[in-house]
């Protein structure tokens, strides 16, 4: 067996003395370390004495004035056994049961079901459940973030610039709203002002997602946004690292893209979303050929 040569001691950058402190913090942030002896200590030196020398004169001291009496002596108490942190108490949740049947419920009786639903907090503030439109049979199912407060108005996902865009979107893949694409949101109603739905808001609300691809089936899945692909791709990693490859939901492939409100602040991802039509486009001819 080799062996392997001593690791030499890392030395101390405390006593460098050409080094001021800014240097040394950058050197130690860089992880160089340098030395330099330490300053020797001093060594203290023999005072000679040719004389002797008289003792001080004596100091004559008052008598000492008599004692307070003081208070007697406090005992301390015995130390207090400690107990385990109390636990606290789970936080109240929203959340109620959603509607029985979901799973074999047809369109009319889902999108029913959703337009009632009180099943978490979103339905306190909605004015429209944002349910979905489009064509039902299509190949496409494009699956946006949460409602915006125009879309909750008009009880209608891609609604205003950002549906003119997608519009144009899935045109260029020969698409449309009216032919080959459904469109939906991946919960039905709005979030407050902060527009960020919870972790349980998301999962209790993809129940009604997964009974619309199951009735879609569609041959892919468009996550457009934060928070469908969160959903759809089951992981909170950026957008970034899920672009690029396929995902499965419910046993359908699905491609994460940006939301056409994003493309609209930033021009620049407009390619990145193209390519990412691109990849579904190849998804669904391998579907389709035989």
């Amino acid at each position: 067996m080799s062996e392997q040569a001593p690791v030499a001691e890392q030395p101390d950058t405390s006593f460098v003395p050409h080094l001021d402190a800014r240097q040394r913090a950058m050197l130690a942030e860089m992880g160089v370390r340098v030395w330099a002896p330490r300053p020797a200590r001093a060594v203290p030196v023999a005072v000679a004495i040719d004389a002797p020398v008289a003792p001080p004169p004596a100091v004559v001291q008052a008598p000492a004035a008599p004692r307070e009496p003081t208070a007697p002596a406090r005992v301390a108490a015995p130390p207090v056994p400690r107990t385990a942190p109390a636990v606290a108490e789970p936080k109240a949740t929203s959340l109620k049961p959603l509607p029985e049947g979901i799973a074999a419920m047809d369109w009319g009786a889902l999108e029913a079901a959703a337009g009632d639903c009180q099943a978490c907090g979103l339905c306190q503030r909605r004015k429209h459940a944002v349910w979905g439109a489009g064509d039902v049979n299509g190949d496409w199912l494009v699956v946006g973030d949460p409602p915006s407060e125009e879309e909750d108005a008009q009880g209608q996902p891609f609604v205003g610039p950002a549906g003119e865009l997608l519009d144009n979107m899935l045109r260029a893949v020969g698409q449309s709203r009216e032919k080959g694409a459904y469109l939906t949101s991946v919960v039905k109603c709005r979030p407050p002002s902060s527009g960020i739905p919870s972790s349980e808001e998301l999962t209790q609300c993809s129940t009604y997602l997964a009974r619309q691809v199951a009735l879609t089936k569609p041959k892919v899945i468009i996550a457009m946004g934060r928070f469908a692909c969160e959903v759809l791709t089951q992981s909170r990693d950026h957008l970034g690292k899920l672009r690029g490859r396929e995902h499965l939901f419910e046993g359908v492939p699905v491609i994460a893209t940006y939301h056409p409100n994003a493309l609209l602040r930033t021009q620049a991802d407009k390619a990145k979303a193209w390519a990412d039509l691109c990849l579904a486009m190849d998804v669904v001819d391998r579907a389709t050929t035989p």
